[in-house]
C-alpha cells in the first residue's frame, strides 16, 4: 500500500501563526530510525497508541501555516480529533521576551516551533524512565529492544519499522529477564511497572492543572521531578516544563545565555525565570540553535545486561 493510497481520516491544520510540524514533533521521537517519528523531506509519520487503538499519521507541509495530515487505524478519528493540540497549535500566542539575542535570533530562525501536546502520558513516561541516569545511546537500545519484542506494526502505509508501543498491561507482565536482556536496571523497570499499574490515572493528567498534574505524577515511585518534567513537554503540552536534575541542561543554558561554563540549575531557572510560561519553548529553541563545546565529565556507561 502505498502513502498516495486513500486514507480512512483527513484533515488540514491552518494557522495564523507560523507553524512547523517536523521541528515541533521531533522532540518525540529518538533519532533516523525512532519508531514513533520519522522524517522524509517534507513528509513527517508519526505512529502511536490512542484510547482507540494504534494510529498512522502521515503530515505534510503545505506551507509555513497550513499542514495536512492523512490518518489511518483505530486511532485515526480520535487522533484527528487532537491533531491540532499534537501539532502544538494549541499552545497559546504568549510572547516570548527576547531578553536575550541568542533567543531572539533562534525564534526568528525558527518562527514555527510549538510545543506538541500528544495526550498519551504513560507512552512518554517510558522513555523518560528509560533514560534515567544512563546515556542516550543506551537508553535507546534498551527502548528498541523492548518495543521490538511488544510493539505491533504501525497501521496503514507506515515505514517499515514504525511500531504502536505496548497497553500499559504488556509493561506490567514483562518479567525480570527480559528487562535485564534489554539491559534495563530494576529501579528503572520497577518505575515503569508501576507507572503501567497506574496508568489510568495517570492518563487523568491531561486534564488537570500544571501543579495537580505534576503531583499525581511524582506520587509514583520512581518518577520523579526531572523524569515528570520530561512526561509533561510532550504528553502534557507543558510550554513551561523545565527538566531539573538533568546531568547536562543547567550548564547548556547557562552557556547558551551568559557563555559562562559553570552553570547550574539554579543559575539555569534564574535565567529562564522572566519566560514564564514558554520556558519549555525557549529551551527548545536554544537546543536547536546552539552547540556547546565538550568539557567536563561525560556521563559513564554502564551495560545493565552484565550485572
Amino acid at each position: 500500500m502505498s502513502a498516495s493510497d486513500a486514507a480512512a481520516v483527513t484533515r488540514e491544520v491552518s494557522s495564523p501563526r507560523p507553524l512547523d510540524a517536523a521541528t515541533t514533533l521531533r522532540i518525540i521521537g529518538r533519532g533516523p530510525r525512532d519508531h514513533a517519528v520519522r522524517l522524509d523531506g517534507r513528509l513527517l509519520w508519526y505512529v502511536a497508541r490512542t484510547p482507540d487503538g494504534g494510529v498512522t499519521c502521515l503530515i505534510e507541509q503545505v506551507d509555513e501555516h497550513r499542514v495536512s495530515v492523512q490518518l489511518w487505524g483505530l486511532g485515526a478519528e480520535w487522533q484527528a480529533e487532537h491533531v491540532r493540540e499534537l501539532l502544538g497549535d494549541t499552545d497559546g500566542a504568549t510572547e516570548l521576551p527576547h531578553l536575550h539575542d541568542v533567543v531572539r535570533m533562534a525564534h526568528r530562525r525558527f518562527p514555527g516551533l510549538r510545543v506538541p501536546r500528544t495526550r498519551r502520558v504513560f507512552d512518554a513516561i517510558v522513555p523518560a524512565v528509560l533514560e534515567q541516569k544512563v546515556v542516550g545511546v543506551d537508553a535507546l537500545a534498551s527502548r528498541r529492544r523492548l518495543l521490538a519484542w511488544l510493539g505491533e506494526p504501525a497501521p496503514g502505509p507506515a515505514p517499515e519499522g514504525m511500531l504502536v508501543p505496548p497497553i500499559p498491561r504488556e509493561w506490567e507482565l514483562l518479567p525480570s529477564w527480559q528487562w535485564h536482556r534489554a539491559g534495563v536496571d530494576p529501579n528503572r523497570s520497577r518505575a515503569i511497572m508501576r507507572a503501567a499499574a497506574h496508568a489510568a490515572r495517570l492518563e487523568e493528567t491531561v486534564q488537570m492543572d500544571r501543579s495537580a498534574a505534576y503531583a499525581r505524577l511524582q506520587a509514583v515511585p520512581g518518577i520523579g521531578p526531572w523524569t515528570a518534567a520530561e512526561t509533561a513537554k510532550v504528553a502534557l503540552g507543558d510550554t513551561d516544563a523545565v527538566s531539573v536534575g538533568d546531568y547536562h541542561l543547567g550548564r547548556f543554558v547557562v552557556w547558551a545565555l551568559t557563555g559562562a561554563m559553570d552553570g547550574d540549575d539554579e543559575q539555569m531557572l534564574e535565567l529562564l525565570e522572566p519566560y514564564r510560561p514558554m520556558r519549555q519553548l525557549v529551551i527548545r529553541l536554544l537546543e536547536l540553535t546552539v552547540s556547546m563545546p565538550r568539557r567536563g565529565p561525560r556521563a559513564s556507561r554502564v551495560d545493565h545486561r552484565r550485572h
